[in-house]
């Protein structure tokens, strides 16, 4: 066949559809949406990369037949040493997707929207609908006698987090002020008991004007009825939460923090950084090693039974480094020199796009007064890291203040609350004490003084809303903005660096 014109017609072919059922000569399967799959052609071979649950996988294509509408592909890798059958076959339109979708988000918004009318006194339904950018959302639009209007917001996908909760909340309240017919004033999020208790940690955290418009009240589906002392049929309810103060996040109690005791790095992990020295890392967990290729975790290294084992490859796709496999591990490390690099030759290649916020912090963490001059980071960073969740970098200024560093190379409308919400567990664990008693900067001290947050971001990278959403934030919250430049995998420079909270400027309306 040539393979040119069949790289052509496949690619043609998976354009028709947003979404493909990929089945194994086995017979499982796996649905797979447009982008999650890559089809390059690269040195004279057809190169057919997805993700499934193995993690992400590159096979080559030596053969390939169009059946109807569906797709039929054999392929191999590891020098033909592995070989496999597949056939793609096209799912559901994604028109008819959508749109059942939508129907069944649309109920559940009018079943929220009946309840809400239900248990709240004098007060009237005017519309129920999803929010036009992307149906996630129910938005409820009630009044009361008098006329004036209320509007609550509710997500009805299962999906959002308390960022995008709160961020849509601030937007959606922002653009209901500006109507000039029946401005609307205030919003209430509405979430179960779960969601909600970490809600109202983020809403603590903004500026008293914007916590005053923006109410939160509890779904209930389990609230019980008692009548002459008995328990009556489960009724869903929904009840208002009085807000918290900043304060009152202090009282909370925070997880113990427990490091790892061995930062020794083992033998393996020795020989594996001598390949790339300058950009390979290692984390150290409870279970070992993960060792990086900037920032990609590439192979891993446990002790078992007191003898030193080594799994490599990318994401979930795993086999363990020995004699046999040795081959084919020197060859990933090659291809990772290849194609993980500033001036790649395929910056569509999966090594390339893949992790590019680990890539970011690799760099930072090698040299972190590339970003600040004053900064320290944390010698057992690696080992909190793991116990304290997603926080990109925590570091220490000279002057003893604690920093914490969120990055981002995409736009993010979230970023600013996920970092505030980041500071809101570091500065806990501040106040107790946890920070210092754990040696976190070995025998420097860290000040009695609130942390900073850090938000960096290549120029082109801060969401068009950044601005907006900074200043809805309290003004308690120290925060920088640093502006890299757009080719920061090449040469790291801060463009700009600006102070963003405690502005005087006011939102119109709030």
């Amino acid at each position: 066949m040539n393979l040119k014109d069949t790289f052509t017609e496949i690619k043609d072919l998976l354009k028709l559809h947003n979404e493909w059922l990929l089945i194994h000569s086995s017979g499982k399967t796996f649905a797979l949406q447009k982008d999650e799959i890559q089809l390059n052609f690269e040195r004279g071979k057809i190169l057919f990369s997805f993700l499934d649950d193995k993690g992400f996988q590159t096979w080559r294509v030596v053969e390939f037949k169009e059946k109807k509408s569906e797709i039929l592909l054999e392929l191999t890798r590891n020098f033909e040493k592995e070989r496999e059958k597949i056939r793609l076959v096209p799912r559901i339109s994604a028109k008819e997707l959508d749109e059942s979708i939508e129907l069944a988000r649309l109920e559940k918004a009018n079943k929220i929207a009946s309840m809400l009318v239900s248990e709240i006194e004098n007060i009237k339904l005017v519309r129920v609908a999803l929010n036009k950018e992307s149906g996630r959302f129910a938005q409820i639009f009630f009044e009361n006698l008098s006329g004036k209007q209320t509007a609550a917001l509710a997500d009805v996908s299962d999906t959002a987090t308390p960022e995008i909760l709160v961020s849509t909340a601030i937007l959606w309240l922002a653009k209901l002020q500006r109507r000039k017919k029946k401005p609307i004033e205030t919003v209430w999020i509405l979430a179960e008991k779960k969601l909600l208790k970490k809600v109202r940690k983020l809403h603590a955290l903004l500026r008293e004007n914007w916590k005053e418009h923006i109410k939160l009240w509890e779904i209930s589906n389990f609230r019980f009825q008692i009548s002459d002392s008995k328990i009556q049929y489960p009724k869903s309810g929904i009840i208002e939460c009085s807000p918290l103060e900043i304060h009152h996040l202090w009282r909370e109690k925070p997880k113990k923090i427990s490091l790892t005791e061995n930062t020794n790095k083992s033998q393996t992990a020795q020989e594996i950084i001598k390949l790339a020295p300058e950009k390979i890392d290692v984390l150290f967990t409870r279970q070992g090693e993960t060792l990086r290729f900037e920032g990609l975790p590439t192979a891993r290294v446990r002790k078992t039974l007191g003898a030193e084992k080594c799994w490599f490859g990318i994401e979930r796709e795993k086999r363990i480094l020995n004699e046999k496999s040795r081959e084919d591990f020197f060859d990933l490390v090659e291809n990772l020199e290849t194609y993980r690099r500033f001036d790649s030759p395929n910056k569509r290649h999966a090594l390339f796009e893949l992790a590019p916020e680990a890539w970011l912090e690799a760099i930072l963490r090698r040299n972190i007064k590339r970003l600040d001059a004053n900064l320290i980071l944390s010698p057992l960073y690696n080992q909190f890291r793991a116990e304290a969740g997603k926080i990109d970098l925590l570091a220490l200024r000279t002057d003893g203040r604690l920093i914490v560093i969120e990055l981002k190379v995409a736009p993010d409308r979230e970023m600013i609350f996920q970092a505030i919400d980041y500071w809101r567990k570091i500065e806990l664990n501040r106040r107790k004490g946890n920070l210092q008693q754990a040696k976190l900067f070995g025998d420097l001290l860290i000040a009695d003084a609130p942390t900073i947050c850090y938000l960096v971001a290549p120029t082109l990278s801060f969401h068009r809303d950044f601005n907006f959403l900074a200043q809805t934030v309290a003004p308690e919250i120290e925060i920088y903005r640093f502006d890299l430049a757009e080719n920061w995998r090449e040469n790291l420079r801060v463009l700009r660096r600006e102070k963003i909270t405690n502005l005087t400027q006011e939102i119109r309306k709030i």
